[in-house]
């Protein structure tokens, strides 16, 4: 694959390197007196020194031949040297930050790449608006390398989305010089049963070329996973066990362990590693999803590899998991993921492996960020009018809009309800009793049951879902975000309709966000103009709002890790085991939408 993503491609620069390494033509920067991480052979090499031209590696080892009168010389002073770390799988758009402002978080933590999967703003705004994020990628140094959004919708026939993918789109985006791969297919349903849809969405890219990547989030690792990998998907991030990691690096499926604001499952998916024996290349630390709180507290990929030496991961092992592996994952190990000649030079300056804190970051020979700062400039971006008007809600929302009519002469009824897992992606279907009051249901604090809504918000449709969740322990308020999985539609849940009617509004007021309200008040309010996911706004005037609302949520009542974004996987069909779209509750297991009353 032709990397667009370095200064200067290998065939342009390929005489001078090697003029470089020969001594008969000075380097423009040379590293000196660093310990290298070498990623190629697990080892630690001391007293190593790096020459760089044209933004790649010339030499690795002794380079007192390639200074020049006017090369640039950096002592690492004994400091440990990694190439850039890359997260193999990421959406942007959870960061609620324009791309510009991503990039500026995490440079910084040592990521030089990422490769982002827009299908979030795809699904409200289509390829225009992924178009949109790609040069909005363009003014920074970090290298975004898209994937194309392969389940706009994320399953079809369940949602109702503000656009559509098909496989002829897809083969027009293979042509784009940003794209390297295919995002996530979650339509693991249509892989497995040979839908022309799904397979032609695949093949297109496999025509191109270029790596598909997966979400098989079922814990069967048998003859439905072999089919899944069969067909061409190369990574995984959707494991949650240790046997599923296990299981898939077994079968040459790149098992990428996450670790987000709310999705903690390194803890157990690293025991596949820990706990086995085994060779360790098919293994990628990525994010997913990462609030901009998590960013300016914790950090990125340097934040997780604390966590992976926290739970036993080896450095050198650790390391490997966000360098060579993920590039070798998308096939672009020639190019990036390690410290050796003809490479990008993309080098991070760590000042232990304990705790993994990075002093310096070069991208392309250039130093970008400093003690933990960013040092070049990052020019502005504004998106275009149409992609900040996203709120579409055909009918007015009032209290009203919230009533869920039982249908029964009953006293009560048993109704299916989502149960929510704090810190994990999956959730459970409950069977609980409620009571019937004038003929309507309602939320039972006392039951931690929740009145939950979801409303189509791009083609003024006026559909809408209803039904309840478990698993907040909130007992007054109510939450409302157009963060929601991934048709991003209005979700809102509440224990009462006026405070329901309350935060819908106050969405549809300010574009689109995110927002808990108590007893008729705003809590906490994040504005999320851009695609009613993302704010412009600098990283740390981001972070603040976020943490605010995080506040107003524990005000109300619930104590979860970042539960707006457990919240908004209330309506991700392709997730086991119960959830809620617009068009109604849908059975993930079988795949067929589920009536709100358990018949008895």
């Amino acid at each position: 694959m032709q990397n667009h993503f370095c200064k200067t491609p290998l065939w342009e620069a390929s005489q001078t390197l090697a003029a470089v390494a020969g001594g008969s033509h000075p380097a423009e920067t040379v590293i000196i007196n660093a310990k290298l991480v070498n990623v190629c052979t697990a080892e630690i090499q001391e007293n190593i020194s790096v020459a760089i031209a044209k933004g790649r590696i010339a030499l690795v080892g002794d380079a007192e031949h390639c200074i020049g009168p006017q090369t640039e010389v950096i002592d690492a002073e004994g400091q440990y040297i990694a190439p850039g770390f890359l997260d193999g799988h990421i959406h942007i758009e959870s960061s609620m930050l324009s791309v510009g402002e991503y990039a500026r978080a995490v440079v910084p933590h040592g990521t030089t790449g990422i490769y982002p999967d827009p299908h979030e703003i795809c699904n409200v705004l289509g390829l225009p608006g992924v178009e949109c994020m790609i040069e909005d990628s363009k003014r920074t140094p970090l290298k975004t390398m898209f994937v194309t959004p392969s389940c706009v919708p994320a399953v079809p026939g369940f949602e109702d989305t503000g656009s559509f993918v098909g496989p002829s789109d897809v083969a027009k985006t293979m042509e784009w010089d940003h794209i390297v791969g295919l995002g996530e297919m979650m339509n693991f349903p249509g892989i497995l049963s040979g839908t022309d849809h799904a397979h032609g969405i695949v093949a297109e890219t496999l025509k191109a070329g270029k790596t598909v990547t997966g979400h098989y989030s079922m814990p069967e690792t048998g003859p439905g996973l072999n089919a899944y990998i069969a067909s061409g998907i190369r990574c995984c991030h959707e494991s949650t066990r240790a046997e599923d990691a296990l299981a898939k690096m077994r079968l040459g499926m790149y098992a990428q362990l996450r670790e987000g604001s709310a999705w903690h499952d390194l803890h157990e998916v690293s025991k596949a590693i820990t706990q086995h024996k085994v060779d360790t290349r098919f293994a990628c630390l990525i994010s997913d999803d990462t609030h901009p709180h998590t960013l300016t507290s914790q950090g990125h990929l340097d934040y997780l590899l604390r966590r992976a030496l926290e739970e036993g991961i080896d450095p050198i092992t650790a390391i490997q998991m966000v360098t060579i592996n993920t590039a070798q994952c998308y096939q672009m190990d020639h190019e990036l993921g390690s410290i050796t000649p003809g490479k990008c030079a993309d080098i991070v300056f760590l000042k232990d492996l304990e705790h993994m804190e990075v002093t310096r970051v070069l991208i392309d020979g250039g130093v970008v960020a400093e003690n933990g700062k960013m040092c070049v400039p990052i020019p502005s971006y504004t998106y275009p009018d149409w992609a900040q008007h996203s709120m579409h809600v055909r009918d007015e929302i009032t209290p009203e809009s919230f009533r869920i009519q039982a249908d029964t002469d009953k006293d009560s009824v048993t109704v299916r309800a989502i149960e929510v897992i704090p810190a994990r992606v999956g959730d459970y279907e409950r069977h609980v009793k409620l009571q019937v009051t004038d003929g309507k249901l309602e939320s039972d604090t006392s039951q931690d049951i929740l009145k939950t809504f979801v409303f189509e918000r791009h083609h003024e449709t006026g559909k809408f879902g209803a039904g309840f969740v478990k698993g907040f322990g909130i007992q007054c308020g109510a939450m409302a975000s157009t963060v929601a999985h991934d048709a991003h539609n209005l979700l809102v849940v509440g224990t009462n309709d006026e405070d329901m009617a309350l935060a819908a509004n106050t969405l549809i007021q300010c574009g689109g966000g995110m927002t808990a309200v108590q007893n008729g008040k705003v809590l906490g309010c994040t504005p999320l103009p851009i695609a009613g996911l993302m704010n412009d706004k600098p990283v740390e005037e981001v972070a603040a709002l976020v943490a605010g609302l995080e506040e107003a949520w524990k005000t109300i009542g619930c104590q979860m890790p970042s539960p707006f974004m457990t919240m908004a996987l209330i309506p991700l069909a392709c997730l086991p085991e119960l959830r809620l779209t617009n068009r109604g509750l849908v059975d993930c297991t079988t795949f067929q939408f589920a009536s709100l009353i358990v018949e008895e």
